[in-house]
């Protein structure tokens, strides 16, 4: 049994194949790469369980499908695809109907499609990936698992808007992001707590897209992101948390239009709209423009007051984690959120801070502290495994 993860992207596509293992029961990871500089400059890179790298470019322009299609070459020439029996596909959202991973039909991707206003940036590029693999493995089980449904059990009150009814009746409501990472780091906790891993538990997304999750008995409480990808941490390119009036006043008196808006919010905002520089936190770590700096340090802020408030709704906090691509490589950034936490009992220690983990707090912390690499292709091969003979 074979089965193969995407997640599709407006400028790669990641993906990993997985087997069950003799028992029939956990998946193993056989080869993980992507597909990168779409559509334009692709590449293919990927590395296989046993360490063999390799790495090569893709001729002409390059879409979902023929990236799909490299894919499934070059993967089976490196003997770690055989028959194709599924494929799980990563989707952003699932709105309030789709809260569990789901075999695609029409109904199933009509919905989906439906949902793309929700998140621009990355609904589409899923739904790209869906149709292709349909095409190219017409007789392969397709799943969707979804970044919203880990956070179906968060309550009424962590997903209420304080808008009009009719509004609200009509899907206007927080559902929160990043839910496969959330979900890997639940699995996780076990191995880290031991019998606190029910406890309450912040667990701090930090990537190019970033979010606060809270759990207790490691289910959702509450997360930072709302209705779509722009709420909540200052991200690569996003705001964040906004006052909704500005939005009023750059269309009423500035005259931005809806698409110039859009493409500010996504696209120009964040660490790239502070720094003017860079949304890549690497970059700006790099740089002595003082304009980098006030971007880390505003970042930095804004995790904090999340990771603060979710505590709150949660009823305090035992453990805080961190993960994501910043999360996990930015001894900086852990430090900085972790200091201005340290009225909450946070001590962090730093030689283990900087050895990158996984445990990172001091003796004397009253919150402990990790640091956990994500893998949320792991997340969707045990679903996707779940659901077939």
């Amino acid at each position: 049994m074979t089965i193969l993860v995407l997640n599709s992207g407006s400028s790669s596509i990641k993906f990993a194949t997985y087997h069950r293992d003799a028992s029939g029961g956990r998946v193993v990871e056989r080869l993980r790469g992507q597909v990168s500089g779409l559509p334009d400059a692709a590449q293919l890179s990927w590395r296989s369980a046993e360490g063999r790298r390799e790495e090569r470019p893709l001729s002409g322009e390059i879409d979902s499908r023929a990236a799909l299609e490299a894919v499934l070459a070059q993967v089976g020439e490196a003997g770690a695809l055989g028959a194709l029996d599924a494929v799980g596909h990563r989707i952003a959202h699932g709105g309030q109907a789709l809260i569990r991973p789901v075999r695609i039909d029409d109904e199933v991707l009509a919905l989906i499609e439906s949902l793309t206003p929700l998140a621009p940036l990355h609904q589409g590029f899923g739904i790209a990936g869906v149709r292709a693999m349909q095409s190219l493995a017409p007789d392969a089980l397709q799943v969707a698992c979804f970044d919203t449904a880990f956070h179906a059990t968060q309550p009424a009150l962590h997903t209420t808007m304080p808008l009009p009814a009719s509004w609200r009746e009509r899907g206007a409501r927080r559902y929160g992001f990043h839910g496969l990472s959330f979900e890997w780091i639940a699995q996780k906790l076990p191995q880290l707590l031991g019998a606190a891993a029910d406890a309450r538990v912040v667990v701090a997304h930090l990537g190019s897209g970033a979010s606060v999750c809270g759990m207790r008995e490691r289910r959702s409480v509450r997360t930072s992101m709302g209705l779509s990808t722009l709420d909540g941490l200052v991200m690569s390119t996003r705001p964040g948390n906004l006052d909704p009036g500005v939005l009023l006043f750059l269309q009423q008196q500035l005259h931005v239009d809806i698409d110039a808006l859009s493409r500010g919010l996504h696209r120009d905002s964040g660490l790239l709209g502070l720094s003017g520089l860079s949304g890549d936190m690497r970059a700006l770590e790099a740089s002595e423009d003082p304009r980098a700096e006030f971007a880390i340090e505003m970042f930095c802020q804004r995790a904090a007051q999340e990771i603060a408030s979710t505590a709150v709704a949660i009823g305090g906090c035992d453990a805080l984690v961190f993960t994501g691509g910043i999360g996990e490589h930015s001894e900086r950034v852990r430090r900085e959120i972790c200091t201005l936490l340290g009225w909450m009992g946070v001590r962090i220690d730093g030689p283990l801070n900087r050895a990158g983990g996984p445990r990172a707090h001091a003796d004397d912390s009253t919150v402990a502290v990790w640091v956990v690499p994500t893998d949320e292709e792991q997340v969707i091969a045990g679903h996707v495994a779940a659901m077939m003979p």
